[in-house]
Protein backbone atom coordinates (compact mmCIF):
# COMPACT_ATOMS: atom_id res chain seq x y z
CA UNK A 1 0.00 0.00 0.00
CA UNK A 2 2.82 2.01 0.95
CA UNK A 3 4.50 1.49 -2.59
CA UNK A 4 1.01 2.49 -4.06
CA UNK A 5 0.72 5.84 -2.28
CA UNK A 6 4.62 6.77 -3.36
CA UNK A 7 5.01 5.94 -6.72
CA UNK A 8 8.95 5.99 -7.74
CA UNK A 9 9.61 5.81 -4.20
CA UNK A 10 11.63 2.73 -2.66
CA UNK A 11 9.63 1.60 0.66
CA UNK A 12 11.52 -0.80 3.82
CA UNK A 13 8.52 -2.53 5.55
CA UNK A 14 10.44 -2.78 8.70
CA UNK A 15 9.07 -5.74 10.76
CA UNK A 16 9.58 -6.04 14.78
CA UNK A 17 10.01 -9.80 16.10
CA UNK A 18 7.06 -9.18 17.44
CA UNK A 19 4.69 -9.20 14.81
CA UNK A 20 6.27 -11.39 13.09
CA UNK A 21 4.32 -13.99 14.81
CA UNK A 22 0.99 -12.32 14.20
CA UNK A 23 0.84 -11.88 10.35
CA UNK A 24 4.20 -12.25 8.44
CA UNK A 25 3.10 -16.21 8.20
CA UNK A 26 3.61 -19.49 10.23
CA UNK A 27 3.29 -23.11 9.59
CA UNK A 28 -0.19 -24.46 9.74
CA UNK A 29 -0.88 -27.17 12.56
CA UNK A 30 -0.52 -30.24 10.97
CA UNK A 31 -2.65 -34.02 12.48
CA UNK A 32 -1.90 -36.99 10.69
CA UNK A 33 -3.36 -40.21 11.00
CA UNK A 34 -1.72 -43.11 9.08
CA UNK A 35 -2.80 -46.69 8.99
CA UNK A 36 -0.05 -48.93 7.20
CA UNK A 37 -0.91 -52.85 6.49
CA UNK A 38 1.72 -55.39 6.03
CA UNK A 39 2.83 -59.19 5.65
CA UNK A 40 5.50 -60.90 8.41
CA UNK A 41 8.14 -60.49 5.16
CA UNK A 42 7.61 -56.25 5.75
CA UNK A 43 5.79 -55.74 2.45
CA UNK A 44 3.49 -52.93 2.79
CA UNK A 45 0.08 -53.96 0.97
CA UNK A 46 -2.25 -50.80 2.24
CA UNK A 47 -1.39 -47.28 3.71
CA UNK A 48 -3.32 -44.69 4.41
CA UNK A 49 -2.64 -41.33 5.10
CA UNK A 50 -5.09 -38.75 6.42
CA UNK A 51 -4.04 -34.99 7.22
CA UNK A 52 -5.91 -32.11 9.12
CA UNK A 53 -4.18 -28.70 8.80
CA UNK A 54 -5.78 -25.15 9.88
CA UNK A 55 -5.84 -22.41 7.89
CA UNK A 56 -7.46 -19.26 8.11
CA UNK A 57 -10.84 -17.61 7.41
CA UNK A 58 -9.16 -14.54 6.08
CA UNK A 59 -7.43 -16.34 3.18
CA UNK A 60 -7.21 -20.15 2.56
CA UNK A 61 -3.67 -21.91 3.16
CA UNK A 62 -3.47 -26.08 2.63
CA UNK A 63 -0.37 -27.16 4.00
CA UNK A 64 0.00 -30.88 1.85
CA UNK A 65 1.09 -32.85 4.12
CA UNK A 66 0.46 -36.52 2.77
CA UNK A 67 1.71 -35.92 -0.76
CA UNK A 68 5.09 -37.83 0.14
CA UNK A 69 2.82 -40.74 1.41
CA UNK A 70 2.08 -41.30 -2.57
CA UNK A 71 5.36 -42.25 -3.82
CA UNK A 72 7.37 -43.07 -1.01
CA UNK A 73 7.04 -46.78 -0.63
CA UNK A 74 5.02 -49.31 -2.69
CA UNK A 75 1.82 -50.48 -1.30
CA UNK A 76 -0.73 -51.73 -3.67
CA UNK A 77 -3.55 -50.03 -2.00
CA UNK A 78 -3.46 -46.17 -0.80
CA UNK A 79 -5.34 -43.36 0.04
CA UNK A 80 -4.54 -40.08 1.10
CA UNK A 81 -7.14 -37.32 2.27
CA UNK A 82 -6.50 -33.87 3.08
CA UNK A 83 -8.79 -31.83 5.35
CA UNK A 84 -8.46 -27.59 5.73
CA UNK A 85 -9.81 -26.41 9.00
CA UNK A 86 -10.84 -22.51 8.72
CA UNK A 87 -10.00 -20.81 12.09
CA UNK A 88 -10.07 -17.14 13.51
CA UNK A 89 -6.18 -16.89 13.12
CA UNK A 90 -3.76 -15.01 10.70
CA UNK A 91 -3.23 -17.18 7.71
CA UNK A 92 -0.42 -19.83 7.61
CA UNK A 93 1.75 -19.92 4.97
CA UNK A 94 4.96 -21.55 3.56
CA UNK A 95 7.39 -22.68 5.78
CA UNK A 96 10.88 -24.38 4.54
CA UNK A 97 9.69 -27.57 3.13
CA UNK A 98 5.97 -27.30 3.33
CA UNK A 99 3.68 -30.04 3.52
CA UNK A 100 6.44 -32.47 3.12
CA UNK A 101 8.20 -31.33 6.61
CA UNK A 102 5.46 -32.17 8.50
CA UNK A 103 3.78 -35.08 6.62
CA UNK A 104 7.15 -37.04 6.48
CA UNK A 105 7.30 -36.52 10.43
CA UNK A 106 3.99 -38.61 10.37
CA UNK A 107 4.84 -41.02 7.73
CA UNK A 108 8.65 -41.95 8.69
CA UNK A 109 8.01 -42.51 12.39
CA UNK A 110 4.81 -44.77 11.69
CA UNK A 111 7.51 -46.75 9.51
CA UNK A 112 9.74 -47.03 12.57
CA UNK A 113 6.73 -48.07 14.62
CA UNK A 114 6.11 -50.99 11.62
CA UNK A 115 9.76 -52.21 11.99
CA UNK A 116 9.53 -52.35 16.01
CA UNK A 117 6.44 -54.67 15.55
CA UNK A 118 7.55 -57.05 12.49
CA UNK A 119 10.85 -57.49 14.59
CA UNK A 120 12.95 -56.12 11.39
CA UNK A 121 15.87 -53.56 10.97
CA UNK A 122 14.16 -50.09 10.04
CA UNK A 123 16.43 -49.92 7.24
CA UNK A 124 15.76 -53.27 5.82
CA UNK A 125 12.14 -52.28 5.57
CA UNK A 126 12.24 -49.35 3.98
CA UNK A 127 14.68 -51.28 1.04
CA UNK A 128 11.81 -54.36 1.22
CA UNK A 129 9.58 -51.44 0.25
CA UNK A 130 11.29 -49.80 -2.72
CA UNK A 131 9.41 -48.84 -5.81
CA UNK A 132 10.74 -49.81 -8.83
CA UNK A 133 8.66 -46.69 -10.55
CA UNK A 134 6.61 -43.83 -8.93
CA UNK A 135 3.65 -45.18 -7.11
CA UNK A 136 1.71 -42.31 -7.96
CA UNK A 137 1.93 -41.65 -11.61
CA UNK A 138 3.15 -45.36 -12.93
CA UNK A 139 5.97 -42.64 -14.39
CA UNK A 140 10.01 -43.99 -14.35
CA UNK A 141 12.08 -42.01 -11.87
CA UNK A 142 14.62 -39.69 -13.49
CA UNK A 143 17.45 -41.16 -10.37
CA UNK A 144 15.94 -42.41 -7.40
CA UNK A 145 19.08 -43.71 -4.89
CA UNK A 146 17.11 -43.47 -1.61
CA UNK A 147 18.52 -47.39 -1.25
CA UNK A 148 22.17 -45.61 -1.53
CA UNK A 149 21.46 -42.97 0.87
CA UNK A 150 20.47 -45.68 3.30
CA UNK A 151 23.10 -48.33 2.89
CA UNK A 152 25.81 -45.46 2.47
CA UNK A 153 24.61 -43.70 5.21
CA UNK A 154 24.47 -46.55 7.65
CA UNK A 155 27.86 -47.70 6.50
CA UNK A 156 29.09 -44.59 7.57
CA UNK A 157 27.14 -43.61 10.81
CA UNK A 158 28.16 -47.40 11.92
CA UNK A 159 24.60 -48.65 11.87
CA UNK A 160 25.85 -52.13 12.61
CA UNK A 161 27.04 -50.93 15.87
CA UNK A 162 23.28 -50.02 17.03
CA UNK A 163 22.58 -50.84 20.27
CA UNK A 164 19.41 -53.03 21.69
CA UNK A 165 16.78 -50.51 21.78
CA UNK A 166 16.34 -49.16 25.15
CA UNK A 167 19.14 -51.57 26.48
CA UNK A 168 22.49 -49.21 26.25
CA UNK A 169 23.71 -46.54 28.26
CA UNK A 170 26.70 -44.50 28.23
CA UNK A 171 26.91 -43.05 32.25
CA UNK A 172 24.09 -41.64 32.99
CA UNK A 173 22.75 -41.33 29.47
CA UNK A 174 20.23 -43.69 27.58
CA UNK A 175 21.71 -44.27 24.13
CA UNK A 176 19.85 -45.14 20.83
CA UNK A 177 20.10 -44.58 17.01
CA UNK A 178 17.26 -43.77 14.37
CA UNK A 179 16.86 -43.34 10.52
CA UNK A 180 14.41 -41.84 8.58
CA UNK A 181 14.23 -41.27 4.75
CA UNK A 182 13.71 -37.70 3.38
CA UNK A 183 12.45 -36.52 -0.13
CA UNK A 184 11.42 -33.06 -1.81
CA UNK A 185 9.60 -32.89 -5.47
CA UNK A 186 11.50 -31.30 -8.16
CA UNK A 187 10.50 -27.41 -9.37
CA UNK A 188 11.60 -25.34 -12.54
CA UNK A 189 9.47 -22.30 -12.47
CA UNK A 190 8.81 -21.09 -16.03
CA UNK A 191 9.23 -17.93 -17.46
CA UNK A 192 12.88 -16.86 -16.30
CA UNK A 193 14.72 -14.94 -18.29
CA UNK A 194 18.45 -13.97 -18.77
CA UNK A 195 20.90 -12.05 -20.66
CA UNK A 196 24.27 -12.42 -21.82
CA UNK A 197 26.44 -9.96 -22.85
CA UNK A 198 30.46 -9.64 -24.26
CA UNK A 199 32.91 -7.16 -24.23
CA UNK A 200 36.75 -6.82 -23.71
CA UNK A 201 36.73 -10.41 -23.39
CA UNK A 202 34.39 -10.65 -20.32
CA UNK A 203 30.66 -11.48 -20.09
CA UNK A 204 28.01 -10.01 -18.51
CA UNK A 205 25.21 -12.24 -17.11
CA UNK A 206 22.30 -10.60 -16.39
CA UNK A 207 18.50 -12.03 -14.51
CA UNK A 208 16.36 -10.77 -11.61
CA UNK A 209 17.42 -13.84 -9.53
CA UNK A 210 17.33 -13.12 -5.99
CA UNK A 211 20.13 -14.26 -3.06
CA UNK A 212 18.35 -14.80 0.08
CA UNK A 213 21.42 -16.01 1.53
CA UNK A 214 21.60 -19.12 -0.14
CA UNK A 215 24.85 -18.37 -2.66
CA UNK A 216 23.05 -18.21 -5.69
CA UNK A 217 25.92 -15.34 -6.73
CA UNK A 218 28.36 -18.15 -6.29
CA UNK A 219 26.38 -21.04 -8.01
CA UNK A 220 24.80 -18.70 -11.01
CA UNK A 221 28.51 -17.45 -11.91
CA UNK A 222 30.02 -20.98 -12.19
CA UNK A 223 26.64 -22.35 -13.96
CA UNK A 224 27.38 -19.28 -16.50
CA UNK A 225 31.23 -19.61 -16.90
CA UNK A 226 30.70 -23.91 -17.65
CA UNK A 227 27.59 -23.33 -19.97
CA UNK A 228 30.40 -20.38 -21.85
CA UNK A 229 33.27 -22.71 -21.50
CA UNK A 230 35.00 -19.85 -19.99
CA UNK A 231 36.92 -19.25 -16.44
CA UNK A 232 34.07 -18.08 -13.64
CA UNK A 233 36.89 -14.89 -13.33
CA UNK A 234 35.29 -13.96 -16.48
CA UNK A 235 31.61 -14.04 -15.80
CA UNK A 236 30.46 -10.53 -14.30
CA UNK A 237 26.93 -11.80 -13.04
CA UNK A 238 23.96 -9.53 -12.93
CA UNK A 239 21.29 -10.52 -9.91
CA UNK A 240 18.82 -8.31 -7.60
CA UNK A 241 17.63 -5.91 -9.71
CA UNK A 242 13.96 -5.50 -10.98
CA UNK A 243 14.96 -4.30 -14.14
CA UNK A 244 17.17 -7.10 -14.85
CA UNK A 245 15.41 -9.61 -17.36
CA UNK A 246 12.47 -11.87 -15.15
CA UNK A 247 13.16 -14.06 -12.89
CA UNK A 248 10.94 -16.11 -10.33
CA UNK A 249 10.68 -16.52 -6.72
CA UNK A 250 13.95 -17.93 -4.84
CA UNK A 251 11.60 -20.43 -2.94
CA UNK A 252 10.80 -24.05 -3.16
CA UNK A 253 14.28 -25.35 -3.39
CA UNK A 254 13.58 -23.81 -7.66
CA UNK A 255 16.14 -21.07 -7.45
CA UNK A 256 19.03 -22.56 -8.87
CA UNK A 257 17.46 -25.16 -11.02
CA UNK A 258 14.94 -22.17 -12.62
CA UNK A 259 17.64 -19.14 -12.75
CA UNK A 260 20.48 -21.92 -13.74
CA UNK A 261 18.58 -23.50 -16.83
CA UNK A 262 17.43 -19.49 -18.05
CA UNK A 263 21.41 -18.75 -18.01
CA UNK A 264 22.21 -22.07 -20.16
CA UNK A 265 19.65 -21.60 -22.79
CA UNK A 266 21.01 -18.00 -23.07
CA UNK A 267 24.65 -19.55 -23.09
CA UNK A 268 23.76 -21.46 -25.74
CA UNK A 269 22.10 -19.44 -27.82
CA UNK A 270 25.21 -17.10 -27.55
CA UNK A 271 27.45 -19.59 -28.28
CA UNK A 272 25.86 -20.54 -31.84
CA UNK A 273 25.07 -17.28 -32.97
CA UNK A 274 28.74 -16.03 -31.74
CA UNK A 275 31.09 -19.41 -31.77
CA UNK A 276 34.06 -18.89 -30.16
CA UNK A 277 35.13 -16.23 -30.63
CA UNK A 278 32.20 -13.62 -30.24
CA UNK A 279 32.70 -10.09 -31.56
CA UNK A 280 32.65 -6.95 -29.21
CA UNK A 281 29.67 -6.00 -27.30
CA UNK A 282 28.00 -9.44 -28.93
CA UNK A 283 24.41 -10.05 -26.62
CA UNK A 284 21.34 -12.39 -26.67
CA UNK A 285 18.70 -12.82 -24.33
CA UNK A 286 16.90 -16.13 -24.01
CA UNK A 287 13.97 -17.76 -21.75
CA UNK A 288 13.96 -20.96 -20.54
CA UNK A 289 13.95 -23.86 -22.68
CA UNK A 290 11.04 -26.18 -22.07
CA UNK A 291 11.99 -29.60 -20.91
CA UNK A 292 10.24 -32.64 -22.16
CA UNK A 293 11.77 -34.49 -19.64
CA UNK A 294 9.50 -32.80 -16.80
CA UNK A 295 6.74 -34.98 -18.43
CA UNK A 296 7.94 -38.05 -19.07
CA UNK A 297 9.58 -38.91 -15.35
CA UNK A 298 9.45 -38.28 -11.49
CA UNK A 299 11.98 -36.05 -10.61
CA UNK A 300 12.21 -35.67 -6.94
CA UNK A 301 15.44 -35.72 -4.70
CA UNK A 302 15.78 -38.84 -1.59
CA UNK A 303 17.81 -38.98 0.81
CA UNK A 304 18.32 -40.47 4.49
CA UNK A 305 18.53 -38.87 8.03
CA UNK A 306 20.65 -41.14 10.99
CA UNK A 307 20.73 -39.82 14.36
CA UNK A 308 22.39 -40.82 17.99
CA UNK A 309 20.19 -39.26 20.48
CA UNK A 310 21.47 -39.59 24.28
CA UNK A 311 18.30 -39.17 26.93
CA UNK A 312 19.70 -38.34 30.74
CA UNK A 313 18.02 -41.58 32.38
CA UNK A 314 16.90 -39.06 35.28
CA UNK A 315 15.67 -35.84 33.77
CA UNK A 316 14.88 -36.88 30.57
CA UNK A 317 17.17 -33.95 29.11
CA UNK A 318 17.87 -34.88 24.87
CA UNK A 319 20.69 -34.55 23.27
CA UNK A 320 21.77 -34.85 19.87
CA UNK A 321 25.84 -35.62 19.45
CA UNK A 322 25.65 -37.51 16.09
CA UNK A 323 23.54 -36.56 12.95
CA UNK A 324 24.52 -37.48 9.44
CA UNK A 325 22.36 -37.23 6.15
CA UNK A 326 23.11 -38.50 2.85
CA UNK A 327 21.35 -36.84 -0.18
CA UNK A 328 20.58 -37.70 -3.95
CA UNK A 329 20.16 -34.44 -5.55
CA UNK A 330 21.79 -34.11 -8.85
CA UNK A 331 24.64 -32.75 -9.57
CA UNK A 332 25.84 -30.34 -6.96
CA UNK A 333 27.29 -27.16 -8.42
CA UNK A 334 29.08 -25.34 -5.20
CA UNK A 335 29.83 -28.16 -2.55
CA UNK A 336 30.64 -25.30 0.18
CA UNK A 337 26.87 -23.89 0.08
CA UNK A 338 24.85 -26.62 -0.62
CA UNK A 339 26.66 -28.87 2.35
CA UNK A 340 25.43 -25.29 4.04
CA UNK A 341 22.05 -25.77 3.31
CA UNK A 342 21.55 -29.39 4.22
CA UNK A 343 23.08 -29.00 7.48
CA UNK A 344 21.04 -26.03 7.90
CA UNK A 345 17.54 -27.75 7.30
CA UNK A 346 19.23 -30.99 9.36
CA UNK A 347 19.72 -28.11 12.33
CA UNK A 348 15.78 -27.16 11.66
CA UNK A 349 14.28 -30.67 12.14
CA UNK A 350 16.46 -30.71 15.42
CA UNK A 351 14.75 -28.11 16.07
CA UNK A 352 11.40 -28.92 14.83
CA UNK A 353 11.87 -31.66 17.58
CA UNK A 354 12.97 -30.68 20.16
CA UNK A 355 12.50 -27.04 20.52
CA UNK A 356 10.24 -24.82 17.91
CA UNK A 357 6.48 -24.38 19.43
CA UNK A 358 3.95 -21.60 18.97
CA UNK A 359 1.48 -20.96 21.99
CA UNK A 360 -1.51 -19.28 21.76
CA UNK A 361 -3.64 -17.84 24.07
CA UNK A 362 -7.12 -19.66 24.29
CA UNK A 363 -9.10 -16.42 24.61
CA UNK A 364 -8.01 -14.18 21.90
CA UNK A 365 -5.91 -16.74 19.70
CA UNK A 366 -2.41 -14.55 19.73
CA UNK A 367 0.58 -16.32 19.81
CA UNK A 368 2.39 -15.21 23.08
CA UNK A 369 5.49 -16.82 22.66
CA UNK A 370 6.57 -13.66 20.72
CA UNK A 371 10.40 -13.30 21.49
CA UNK A 372 13.42 -16.00 21.25
CA UNK A 373 13.43 -16.12 25.37
CA UNK A 374 10.36 -18.03 24.91
CA UNK A 375 10.09 -19.26 21.51
CA UNK A 376 13.25 -22.05 21.66
CA UNK A 377 15.27 -22.08 18.91
CA UNK A 378 18.51 -24.22 19.34
CA UNK A 379 21.86 -22.74 20.26
CA UNK A 380 25.64 -23.90 19.27
CA UNK A 381 25.21 -26.19 22.20
CA UNK A 382 22.07 -27.82 21.00
CA UNK A 383 24.27 -28.72 17.70
CA UNK A 384 27.36 -30.86 17.82
CA UNK A 385 28.25 -33.12 15.21
CA UNK A 386 25.70 -32.66 12.32
CA UNK A 387 27.25 -33.52 8.68
CA UNK A 388 25.69 -34.06 5.06
CA UNK A 389 27.18 -35.92 2.04
CA UNK A 390 25.42 -36.84 -1.18
CA UNK A 391 26.19 -38.97 -3.98
CA UNK A 392 27.49 -38.11 -7.55
CA UNK A 393 24.52 -38.32 -9.08
CA UNK A 394 23.68 -36.19 -12.28
CA UNK A 395 20.93 -36.09 -13.06
CA UNK A 396 20.39 -35.06 -16.82
CA UNK A 397 16.68 -35.15 -16.85
CA UNK A 398 16.40 -32.80 -14.72
CA UNK A 399 18.18 -29.56 -15.68
CA UNK A 400 20.39 -28.95 -18.46
CA UNK A 401 22.81 -28.71 -15.57
CA UNK A 402 21.92 -32.20 -14.08
CA UNK A 403 21.12 -30.52 -10.76
CA UNK A 404 18.21 -30.79 -8.80
CA UNK A 405 16.91 -28.61 -5.67
CA UNK A 406 18.91 -28.60 -2.03
CA UNK A 407 17.41 -26.31 -0.02
CA UNK A 408 14.67 -27.79 1.41
CA UNK A 409 15.35 -31.90 1.73
CA UNK A 410 17.54 -31.27 5.07
CA UNK A 411 14.48 -30.45 6.49
CA UNK A 412 12.19 -33.34 5.62
CA UNK A 413 12.75 -36.46 7.63
CA UNK A 414 14.92 -34.94 9.68
CA UNK A 415 12.34 -34.55 12.95
CA UNK A 416 11.44 -37.95 12.58
CA UNK A 417 15.14 -39.62 12.75
CA UNK A 418 15.13 -37.49 15.79
CA UNK A 419 12.01 -38.94 17.39
CA UNK A 420 12.71 -42.55 16.49
CA UNK A 421 16.52 -42.26 18.15
CA UNK A 422 14.36 -41.18 21.28
CA UNK A 423 12.39 -43.72 20.88
CA UNK A 424 15.35 -46.30 20.43
CA UNK A 425 17.13 -44.88 23.83
CA UNK A 426 14.28 -44.85 25.91
CA UNK A 427 11.51 -47.00 24.38
CA UNK A 428 8.82 -44.11 25.01
CA UNK A 429 7.26 -43.21 21.48
CA UNK A 430 6.38 -39.95 21.07
CA UNK A 431 4.17 -38.28 18.36
CA UNK A 432 3.76 -35.18 19.40
CA UNK A 433 6.35 -32.21 18.79
CA UNK A 434 8.27 -30.92 19.78
CA UNK A 435 9.33 -33.70 22.49
CA UNK A 436 8.98 -32.59 26.22
CA UNK A 437 10.73 -33.82 29.10
CA UNK A 438 7.94 -35.19 30.80
CA UNK A 439 7.00 -36.82 27.65
CA UNK A 440 9.64 -39.47 28.34
CA UNK A 441 9.54 -39.38 32.49
CA UNK A 442 7.22 -42.55 32.67
CA UNK A 443 9.62 -44.62 30.53
CA UNK A 444 12.80 -43.89 32.27
CA UNK A 445 14.63 -46.43 34.42
CA UNK A 446 13.48 -46.59 38.06
CA UNK A 447 15.69 -45.49 40.57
Amino acid sequence: MAAMRLPGRAVKFAVPRQHMFAYVGHRASTRSRIRLAAGLDGRVSALVHEAWVHSARAKEFAEQAAVSSRMMYTADHRRTDHHVVPLDVPPPFWMRAPGEAPGMFAGEVAMDELAERLGMDPIDLRVRNEPADDPESGKPWSSRRLVDCLRLGADRFGWDRRPAPAAHRDGRWLVGYGVASSTYPHMVNPGNEAAISHRSGRFSVRIAATDIGTGAWTALTLIAADALGVAADRIDLQIGDSVLPKATVAGGSSGTSSWGSAIVSAARRFRERYGENPPEAAEVTATTEQNPDTERFRISSFGAHFVEAHVDADTGEIRIPRMLGVFSIGRVINPRTVRSQLIGGMTFGISMALHEESVRDPRFGHVVTQDLAEYHIPVHADIADVDAVWLDDADEHATPMGSRGAGEIGIVGSAAAVVNAVHDATGVRVRDLPVRLDDLLYGLPDR
